[in-house]
């Protein structure tokens, strides 16, 4: 305890690919990190938020001004997967916020933010103008950064090029539940809510390794999971999604799985400016008045002007317009962007399931 009372009082810089540097105080673990920094503007919901597999590979600014207020929950698991969090372990490269509570107060927190981040070897930064920051990445789009220590220095990590599913994948088969429905899950880097969604949903869940050869599965759908990187990177998943596409098995894509299904059915991707990364992304069904409030947190996005016939637009973004979904116009195939299974985040969009599994 002597230690992280020291280390607290440690001065440390992030340092951006373009020169800047911005000077706080370490909490967490002391450890050289880099990744590409970006933002999320969400008030609450660090737990979950630290805890996704997408954010592998990044250092995550939090625009709040104050976090750890609410400490951290139990570690409890349910069916074998967590209950709390959306993985077994912290998923970022470093944490920076603006202030942290070393104290914490909530029925169901068991401790502060600063000794998970230690617990778990991840650094934070405090004391940093956040605001200020998130104005240059917002500007000049995300940057590649670090922390560095004296004794330990690192090169700046592009996470873009970079195999970041096959550091969150699931290291085998697993089956889970025992409903009706036998749903595939390729886990790309799979929030465990999305897992929880499908199960109350009377489904049975098989969970495997992204790039794992399921062709002799007996299933009747296949869901193509959330995960870290860059799409293009991924081209066997892509190709194997093509032959899924063949067959036309009933597929649903989230985030990640969004783009892959996309790039399998002959359309593009590019990077967004900054991406989103918030719980309140408004989005709209297309050819319909329908605006619904989401949770999101990628990179990436699809063109729209890019898929090819008997595609079409399901849903776009109404900050940028950018694609936020799509669907086949007769056959079952269907992706979104965003996250209907929330966590953190509204569940405005949970109805994504239903119509998912009503296709099979």
């Amino acid at each position: 305890m002597e230690l992280k009372k020291i280390i607290q009082k440690s001065k440390v810089q992030l340092k951006l690919k373009n020169g800047q540097a911005f000077e706080g105080h370490l909490f967490g673990y002391p450890k050289s990190v880099a990744g590409e920094v970006v933002f999320n503007t969400g008030m609450v919901g660090y737990p979950e938020t630290l805890t996704d597999p997408s954010y592998n590979g990044q250092i995550l600014v939090m625009t709040y001004p104050l976090v750890g207020n609410y400490g951290i929950p139990s570690f409890e698991k349910v069916n074998g997967i967590p209950k709390n969090f959306e993985s077994d372990k912290i998923q970022i490269r470093a944490l920076i916020v603006s202030e942290h509570s070393a104290s914490f107060s909530h029925w169901n927190g068991i401790q502060s933010l600063s000794d998970w981040l230690y617990d778990h070897k991840i650094p934070g930064v405090y004391g940093i103008d956040t605001r200020h920051l998130t104005k240059i990445l917002r500007e000049h789009g995300t940057m590649l950064g670090k922390i560095e220590f004296a004794n330990d220095k690192i090169e700046y990590f592009n996470p873009d090029i970079e195999n970041l599913i096959a550091k969150v994948t699931a290291p085998k088969i697993e089956s889970i539940g025992n409903g009706k429905k036998r749903i595939v899950l390729v886990d790309c880097g799979c929030k465990k809510s999305i897992i929880s969604s499908l199960l109350k949903r009377n489904t049975t869940v098989i969970r495997v390794p992204y790039d794992y050869n399921f062709e002799n599965e007996d299933y009747d759908g296949v869901l193509l999971s959330n995960g870290p990187g860059n799409p293009v990177v991924y081209k066997n998943l892509v190709e194997s999604t093509k032959q899924l596409i063949k067959k036309q098995v009933p597929i649903l894509g989230i985030c990640m799985g969004h783009q892959i299904l996309s790039l399998a059915a002959g359309a593009k991707t590019y990077k967004l400016k900054y991406g989103h990364r918030s719980q309140n992304q408004p989005v709209k069904k297309v050819d319909s008045n329908k605006c619904y409030v989401t949770s999101q947190n990628h990179s990436f996005a699809v063109d729209t002007k890019s898929l090819p016939r008997g595609w079409q637009p399901w849903f776009e973004n109404l900050n940028d317009y950018s694609n936020e979904g799509v669907q086949h116009e007769k056959l079952p195939f269907r992706s979104v962007q965003f996250h209907p299974e929330a966590a953190p985040g509204p569940i405005d969009t949970s109805f994504i399931f239903d119509e998912f599994l009503k296709d099979i």
